[in-house]
């Protein structure tokens, strides 16, 4: 069966829902909830406080430390944090979901699926744009492991200039194990992940709270006239120092993508009543310590903790970038497994690490990938503040793009006229792109590592999904038309032999490749004969009531068609087992399954470039094997080959 599992058009019920297995918030206490989501939402965001204002005044960019410029600073923190996470992501990009999931991914299914077909112009915009935006993440999830975990084990340079010869190479090792320890799965460490955060964010609110009330009129910055000010003293300068204040806002894509796992309330009530709060208290903590300690700006951060808490401080901040880390790479993960089913993406082999919750997921191939990544990001830039600078791009470019693609919602699903969709949109994208703008000027310092990392990914995505369309087509256009082949069949009156033989393609409609090709080799039929095809919906989760649909056919032939969610693997021993329910009877000793394996050559006439028909050929050769990945037993498969020209 070829690879790709084109996107079914709008196959949406009412029981098509997350079961309780895929998800926390269907059944867990609200404090449980609120206590879990604490741990996986908020790490990334959770500890910027690690770098943001530092960057500010100590970065590649910094300004003066003067008080406009302090007051400037956490003014724009306040609004960045109020404008961009309360307003628009927990108050309104929250509501966009699609069946309880969130997500890139979860908004462009959620476009696609909904109303009328879009025309073909215009799906394939949206399409380019989640990848892009999807593409962009990856960048994030190589960055986010590397800077955090550095900039945590900083804190022993402020405790002792000695130990700066030890900073990358303790990082090392400590990305090393968590890399290491991604096979084992995280259902075990992530019960007290949220504990940990939990003291974690009490305890930078209270070193915030302390220097605040030593100096109590930095709580003026909250007025947007700093802001103002700031920008009118600084011009170009301010603009540039903007990209460094939004990073106190990286990692809010990942709020919005753990939506199915915890739930909107959930989310809402812990970013209001305790991670906005905390953040709030130690950016304003860290800013009133400028303002009395100016030499205070080459750590800010750990300029608040008292001499005494210093190395238990940073242990706790190193637990909490190995959280925020974990959090990322679980995200990489989950963004793999869903631009496989979408059919952006070539197989790759999935381990899933709980027999009860699906979410748990390892791709082995992505962790080495992140690994390497991220060491070599650490041995490169060596400094946090050096590696800030390609920190940024990629969440300021996603965030536009989830914009972009809300407004594409709103007026699609929720069909709000566009008087109505527009100003909330426009204020939006008026951050969004201010701060993709300040951030292009990170391109020479490292910036372009995240460009490059996305541009790389969305090659791979859009080549992928173009070669599967071409291919496709040109299976499509020498298939026999199935009513054809039964009546020829019957003619013919072919040997029939004990057993099933069940044909995986792609089509839906006509005669598999595979079966004309063991007609023409073998002269014989067994007594059942399956055609199966698997496809993806534009719906996270598929309901099994909703799966299969079975179409009986003369000759001793069934059609079967099942549905897989974006966020779900395809299991076809489980297929077959909901097709018994529906009266095919199979018995799992007497199956075989035949998979077609296509040679595929770049000397056809189809429109793809010559470039991207050797990249896709390429990835076609290396996919995972099918049986693997759709869960058959591979000693009853059978691979057919075909020469296909593209």
């Amino acid at each position: 069966m070829s690879s790709s599992l084109p996107q079914a058009t709008d196959t949406r019920s009412d029981s098509d829902s997350p079961k309780p297995s895929q998800s926390l918030a269907p059944h867990a206490s609200p404090a449980v909830l609120a206590l879990t989501a604490l741990g996986i939402v908020y790490g990334d965001i959770g500890t910027s406080p690690l770098y943001a204002v530092r960057e500010c005044f100590s970065g590649l960019h910094a300004i003066p430390l003067q008080e406009t410029n302090i007051f400037g600073v956490a003014s724009l923190i306040f609004w960045s944090l109020t404008i961009v996470i309360s307003i628009k992501y927990v108050g309104f990009i929250l509501k966009a979901e699609n069946r309880g999931e969130g997500g890139i991914f979860a908004l462009l299914g959620m476009i696609l699926g909904a109303g009328d077909p879009l025309a073909p112009r215009w799906r394939s915009l949206i399409t380019i744009g989640g990848i892009i935006g999807a593409a962009l993440l990856y960048g994030d999830g190589v960055i986010t492991p590397s800077i955090s975990v550095l900039s945590a084990i900083e804190g022993l340079e402020v405790a002792t200039k000695a130990a700066k010869p030890f900073i990358v190479p303790i990082t090392c090792i400590i990305l090393l194990a968590l890399f290491s320890i991604q096979k084992r799965g995280t259902s075990r460490i992530g019960s007290v992940f949220g504990p940990i955060i939990v003291l974690w964010f009490f305890t930078i609110a209270a070193l915030g709270t302390a220097e605040i009330v030593q100096s109590p009129r930095i709580l003026l910055a909250i007025s947007p006239k700093y802001a103002w000010l700031f920008f009118k003293a600084n011009h170009w300068h301010g603009f540039i120092v903007l990209g460094s204040v939004v990073l106190c806002i990286t990692g809010v894509e990942a709020l919005y993508a753990d939506l199915g796992h915890f739930g909107r309330r959930a989310i809402q009530s812990t970013w209001l009543g305790i991670a906005c709060p905390s953040l709030l208290l130690n950016y304003f903590g860290q800013c009133a310590l400028l303002l009395e300690h100016p030499t205070a700006s080459f750590n800010p951060f750990y300029g608040l903790v008292p001499s005494v808490a210093l190395y238990p401080m940073v242990a706790l901040s190193t637990m909490a970038t190995v959280i925020a880390s974990q959090a990322l790479i679980s995200g990489v993960y989950s963004l793999t497994q869903q631009a496989m089913q979408l059919g952006f993406c070539p197989r790759i082999r999935i381990v899933h690490t709980s027999a009860t919750v699906k979410g748990q997921i390892y791709i082995p191939a992505v962790n080495y990938a992140l690994m390497i990544a991220c060491l070599t990001l650490v041995l490169y830039f060596e400094e946090s503040s050096r590696l800030a600078g390609a920190y940024g791009l990629a969440v300021t470019a996603t965030m536009a793009m989830t914009s972009l693609l809300f407004l594409a919602a709103i007026l699609r699903v929720w069909r709000w006229p566009l008087w109505k969709a527009l100003p909330p949109v426009l204020l939006f994208l008026i951050f969004d792109f201010s701060y993709l703008g300040s951030n292009l000027f990170k391109v020479y310092d490292g910036g372009w590592i995240t460009l490059g990392m996305g541009l790389a990914v969305t090659i791979i995505f859009t080549s992928w999904l173009k070669g599967r369309a071409e291919l496709k087509k040109q299976i499509d256009t020498n298939l026999l038309p199935l009513d054809d082949f039964l009546s020829q069949i019957e003619r013919q009156q072919l040997v029939r032999v004990p057993g099933t033989a069940v044909f995986m393609t792609l089509a839906p409609v006509g005669t598999p490749f595979t079966l004309l090709h063991h007609i023409k080799h073998n002269h014989m039929l067994h007594d059942q004969v399956v055609l199966l095809t698997i496809q993806a919906a534009d719906v996270p989760f598929i309901s099994d009531e909703n799966r299969l649909s079975v179409e009986r056919l003369p000759a001793g032939f069934y059609r079967l068609m099942a549905l897989y969610g974006y966020m779900e693997s395809p299991n076809v021993p489980h297929v077959l087992k909901l097709a018994g329910e529906q009266g095919v009877v199979l018995q799992p000793m007497k199956t075989t399954f035949y998979l077609g394996r296509e040679t595929l050559l770049t000397t056809g006439r189809s429109k793809m470039r010559p470039w991207r028909k050797t990249l896709f050929a390429f990835m076609s050769r290396n996919a995972t094997n099918p049986s693997t990945f759709f869960g058959i037993p591979p000693n009853r498969v059978v691979e057919l080959g075909a020469q296909v020209q593209l």
